[in-house]
């Protein structure tokens, strides 16, 4: 009889110590650091002015533009879904979008078998503005300046290992929205944005702009994916990058089927070419894909590189574009001399030419010296597999 008590108790200990695990399992995050910010799941929208605010699982109407303010935080835990809601086109203060303030963070906490997905209510790009993140590093339009989608969100600085925090398995849909041609949300905006700052394993679905911009700053990523498809929509270039960005970055894909624009749009500075600090990243690992050389659009380059931006590619895939490498003025053509713009490893499939380029008043460069801006490898894997998927995109990104 005392042995079944004993054994009965213990096994009443064990299962109150699994449901006392489960419990707390269950329960929501309480930020060391609590927000004044009031979080409403269906109508998410505001200035986050203080503390860290927690989005848990499930879905967030965005209703209006969220905005975290120096000093503040937003945590984002796998598979939350925040959801733009529709607005009235024009009227450009009920544009949704998520800005990331200099000195503010974001700390999205997607996983490769459940990702954090920022998406529109309906289905079709320019529904929302994208993901916005403004940092402390340099840029070279000035010592600051301010982010062309809102006067109150300063960017630049001096802090080259500045942070935003850390993103990583994120997808960013339908996005993309223009007040006009100065004034454009992307997919996933960089504006001066430090090395500090994480950023893994992303992916901008369906836009209509660019899919990520850099203008300026440090960052570095990692496992970057762009595709757009709709045949409805004709979207900007896939990546773009202006304004002295320096990164080194590894595994970016981009695929578009539509009559949207490059696949890479670089620029230094199209004022002073020579504005330091230069544009120079390096990106190793790269897959860009256009919709064939029957495209009308008279931009279907693989990649613009313009006005005084430098850069290093390693491991390059280029397929189904009319033109794989386009350099335009004449310090971008220097740079191609020297070696400081140069392409190793490139594999060209079903591109009409494989390079041009003009300098800036106009004449056009020779093919004996514009075609030192690659170097041919035939074994070259691009982002990991060639045009295919890359095995490290595989279960969280979509439309591949």
């Amino acid at each position: 009889m005392k042995k079944r008590v004993l054994t009965l108790f213990a096994v009443a200990s064990i299962s109150f110590a699994a449901f006392t695990v489960s419990c707390s399992d269950d329960d929501k995050s309480t930020p060391s650091n609590p927000s004044s910010f009031v979080l409403d799941r269906d109508n998410l929208k505001g200035d986050i002015i203080d503390g860290e605010v927690i989005l848990e699982s499930g879905t967030y109407k965005l209703t209006g533009k969220l905005v975290v303010k120096a000093g503040a935080k937003l945590t984002i835990k796998p598979g939350v879904i925040i959801e733009a809601t529709d607005f009235v086109p024009g009227a450009g203060e009920s544009i949704r979008y998520i800005a990331i303030s200099q000195d503010a963070e974001i700390d999205v906490r997607g996983t490769s078998s459940n990702p954090v997905v920022m998406t529109a209510a309906t289905h079709a790009p320019a529904k929302w503005g994208g993901l916005v993140i403004c940092g402390r590093a340099p840029i070279n339009k000035g010592l600051t300046a301010s982010a062309e989608v809102g006067d109150d969100l300063t960017y630049g600085g001096t802090e080259t290992g500045d942070s935003s925090g850390s993103i990583k398995y994120l997808r960013v849909e339908y996005s993309g929205y223009a007040y006009n041609a100065n004034k454009e949300f992307n997919g996933v905006s960089f504006f001066g944005v430090g090395n500090g700052t994480t950023v893994e394993n992303i992916e901008v679905y369906e836009g209509s702009d660019d899919g990520f911009e850099w203008f300026g700053g440090t960052v570095n990523t990692k496992n970057l994916v762009v595709i757009n498809s709709n045949p409805a929509a004709v979207g900007d270039d896939l990546f773009d990058w202006t304004e002295g960005w320096n990164g080194t970055n590894e595994n970016w894909y981009g695929k578009r089927t539509n009559d949207g624009n490059r696949g890479i749009e670089a620029d230094n500075n199209s004022n002073n070419h020579l504005a330091d600090p230069i544009s120079n990243p390096t990106i190793k690992n790269l897959t860009l894909i256009g919709s064939g050389t029957n495209d009308t659009s008279s931009e279907s380059q693989a990649m613009k590189l313009r006005v005084g931006t430098k850069g290093k590619f390693d491991n390059v895939v280029l397929a189904n574009w009319k033109t794989g490498f386009d350099v335009e003025h004449t310090e971008g053509v220097g740079y191609v001399a020297a070696g400081s713009l140069k392409a190793t490893r490139v594999k060209f499939e079903n591109v009409t030419t494989k390079a041009t380029g003009k300098n800036t008043d106009g004449t056009a460069v020779a093919p004996a010296v514009i075609n030192n801006v690659f170097s041919e490898d035939n074994t070259a894997t691009g982002a990991g597999n060639g045009t295919a998927t890359p095995t490290w995109a595989q279960g969280w990104t979509v439309g591949m």
